[in-house]
């Protein structure tokens, strides 16, 4: 029979918790602490998390997901950069041994090394409640590092994950969603008002989830890819043409740009955001080697 748990999901648990260890939050970290266990299931539920997996989370807090996600995988592995959590850890933690918490900066960690020595040979789930203030650093070094990754499962500020599920058209569609869907197809999991969290922020979040991809868009030179889009994105209001033989980096001729949109059948008065990423690509193949 499975023994009760001190549950942080409970309001009044955690509450106590911080009450009892005085804890203060840190502006600096964008503590924000999940009280809704509704919440919680979606994001185990969206990340698939069974008995077999090794679980990544970055950001764990007072271990709050952290206890959701050691009951359900096979390891959890946190990095957390506020120290002063440790004590707190000792207590909400102590009853699951299948928990590592390694106090750190997650953008100075080598997580290669890391995985690989917790997780030799095995492909590593990411679940987090990641603190806003760094989503789109975290995100890009989990997917541009080539890590072991098979998913990466993240509550973030509903705004960025609209611009990350984002499709060619929309209007969130941009540099960021490129970057992101060239490692992985994603998905919103569920929309989080702000109420479910304490303190509560000033803006709603959402669960989104992305499935490393096994083979990526082929593409001559993905780093070339990447320096079009960064420039198409640069002045939505402008042609793709415009944007393209402007942009210092890219340094493209307009003469360059409209054969090669030509080639690809698109008009010459093309803006970015109506292209896919499979668009893109070509397009990055034809002008290889122009500038």
């Amino acid at each position: 029979m499975e023994k009760a748990r001190p549950w942080l999901g409970d309001p009044k648990r955690t509450v106590e918790i911080l009450q009892k260890y005085g804890f203060r939050f840190r502006k600096k970290f964008g503590q924000n602490f999940l009280i809704d266990p509704r919440v919680l299931e979606k994001i185990t539920a969206a990340a698939d998390i069974t008995e077999e997996d090794v679980v990544l989370e970055i950001g764990p807090g007072i271990g709050t997901l952290t206890q959701y996600l050691a009951e359900k995988a096979k390891e959890v592995i946190c990095i957390e950069i506020d120290n002063s959590l440790m004590e707190i850890h000792e207590e909400t933690l102590a009853d699951w041994d299948n928990i590592t918490v390694l106090f750190d900066d997650v953008m100075k960690v080598d997580l290669a090394a890391l995985l690989a020595e917790k997780s030799p040979g095995r492909r590593v789930k990411v679940a987090a409640n990641l603190p806003y203030y760094i989503t789109t650093p975290v995100i890009m070094a989990l997917l541009e590092q080539e890590l072991p990754l098979e998913s990466v499962t993240v509550m973030i500020q509903k705004e960025v994950a609209e611009r990350i599920a984002a499709q060619p058209g929309n209007k969130n569609y941009g540099a960021l969603t490129l970057a992101v869907q060239y490692y992985a197809d994603v998905y919103l999991a569920a929309n989080v008002p702000p109420n479910c969290f304490i303190p509560r922020p000033d803006v709603s979040s959402a669960v989104i989830r992305m499935d490393l991809k096994k083979d990526k868009i082929p593409v001559k030179d993905p780093g070339r890819m990447k320096q079009i889009i960064r420039a198409a994105f640069s002045k939505r209001r402008k042609t793709l043409v415009n944007c393209l033989r402007s942009d210092e980096g890219a340094g493209f001729s307009r003469e360059q740009v409209e054969a090669a949109l030509a080639a690809l059948g698109l008009p010459a008065d093309v803006r970015g955001e109506t292209l896919s990423l499979e668009q893109f690509a070509a397009l990055s193949d034809l002008l290889d080697g122009q500038a």
